[in-house]
């Protein structure tokens, strides 16, 4: 029996045809009131095809301005069940809750050239926000995956994550919150760290040796941190599905003992493969407040993409495919919620969103293809401050049938 037996479900907790099965997960403190009413409290995924979900990172809170997107969530909820998504993973902002979650907080950009999140110094209060996006999400059954990035405030609370169990902690709390409030049965996962060990979101934690943040999961120290984070919690949420999301290097991934993690969550760009060779082609060097990469976008990069399209698609594909061998080698599920083309984009002069939708579309595909996925994303730019992507109803369409018409390996929902 694979380690996904975890995600296992009985048929007593199907509540509907159309619902996402629960998984029986339960907190320490909810065990008696579980047996008393036979049935679990904590959430599920797909009886047999995969979720079709998006990231809509911490731009569900941030991006609140008048045209931002996310002013009206009931209408930007119902634009994703119109998609045809029936799930969304969010920062819970785990640090904000674990101190003062009712305080209001300053958040510093972490850029200005994205669409993620605010371009600007920006205000939120966690709570009840938290509660009562994942109670709308509830409503229309949309399964909340859920994640941090840590992000900076004026007091730079993250830094206070010292330890391990200090991170495990602030997670617990999060869940709490959410079980007190009767929305745990919405919960699909908790990823304990976007990305990490990335300096941006993990400057608290520091690698052995330093210099290795962006991709630097696999060292003793980094392995070591994410086990006692992910051992900790579980104490709590014994079948809460967690993860860590990292750069899911598949030699590593050999190497390493990571059967302490329930799913993988590997984040995939055609334009990171090989070393970033799709970047450095066109001159891509990420730059986050200059305006620099997006003319070089707009100058090289549909036009390098169509002159060696096969060429660049076949790099996509391979990594999908080496991904999915890794996942039946080690019996792992996987999850993907930021994915196919490139890592930055945007509605954007002289940028069109035809290759790029035609490279996230290769990707869903392929991805179903393996029956190694229980979540699939059909992009990262997959929300209504991406006007150009999210308008394209009929194609969400399109990507979010294949995904949830598809049959992942049995037993590994």
């Amino acid at each position: 029996m694979e380690r996904r037996d975890f995600f296992k479900y009985s048929t007593s907790a199907i509540i509907a045809s159309t619902a996402v099965p629960l998984i029986g997960c339960t907190s320490k403190t909810s065990a008696t009131k579980k047996s008393a009413e036979n049935k679990p409290l904590v959430a599920k995924l797909g009886e047999g095809s995969p979720v079709a979900f998006t990231m809509w990172d911490f731009s569900w809170i941030e991006r609140r301005w008048p045209g931002a997107g996310y002013e009206d969530w009931d209408l930007v909820l119902d634009e994703l069940v119109e998609r045809g998504y029936n799930g969304v993973r969010i920062d819970a902002f785990p640090h904000f809750i674990a101190n003062e979650p009712m305080e209001e907080r300053t958040l510093i950009p972490v850029w200005s050239q994205e669409d993620w999140g605010s371009p600007a110094l920006n205000k939120i209060t966690i709570l009840p926000a938290l509660s009562e996006f994942i109670g709308k999400c509830k409503e229309r059954n949309i399964k909340v995956g859920l994640s941090s990035w840590f992000r900076e405030d004026t007091k730079n609370l993250r830094m206070k994550i010292k330890s391990p169990e200090v991170m495990a902690q602030y997670w617990v709390e999060t869940v709490k919150v959410i079980e007190k409030e009767g929305l745990l049965d919405a919960i699909m996962f908790v990823d304990i760290c976007n990305e990490f060990p990335g300096e941006f979101w993990a400057p608290y934690f520091e690698n052995d040796p330093p210099e290795l943040t962006w991709g630097g999961w696999y060292t003793e120290k980094a392995v070591a941190w994410m086990k006692n984070a992910v051992t900790e919690f579980k104490k709590y949420y014994p079948e809460m599905p967690t993860t860590f999301s990292f750069d899911a290097n598949e030699d590593m991934l050999r190497k390493r003992d990571v059967s302490f993690i329930d799913f993988l969550e590997p984040h995939i760009w055609m334009s990171t493969l090989n070393e970033q060779e799709f970047c450095k082609e066109i001159g891509y060097e990420y730059p986050l407040f200059s305006n620099e990469g997006y003319e070089a976008l707009v100058e090289s990069a549909e036009e390098t993409y169509i002159a060696k399209k096969e060429y660049w698609q076949k790099q996509l594909i391979d990594k999908i495919m080496s991904i999915a061998e890794v996942s039946r080698e080690l019996q792992t599920p996987l999850m993907t919620s930021e994915c196919w083309a490139l890592v930055n984009y945007k509605d954007y002069p002289l940028l069109s969103w035809d290759w790029v939708k035609e490279l996230c579309a290769l990707g869903v595909k392929k991805a179903t293809e393996t029956k190694r996925w229980t979540a699939i994303a059909t992009s990262n730019f997959c929300g209504p401050q991406f006007v150009g992507m999210w308008r394209d109803v009929e194609w969400h369409k399109k990507m979010t049938e294949i995904i949830k018409s598809s049959t992942p390996d049995k037993g590994l929902l």
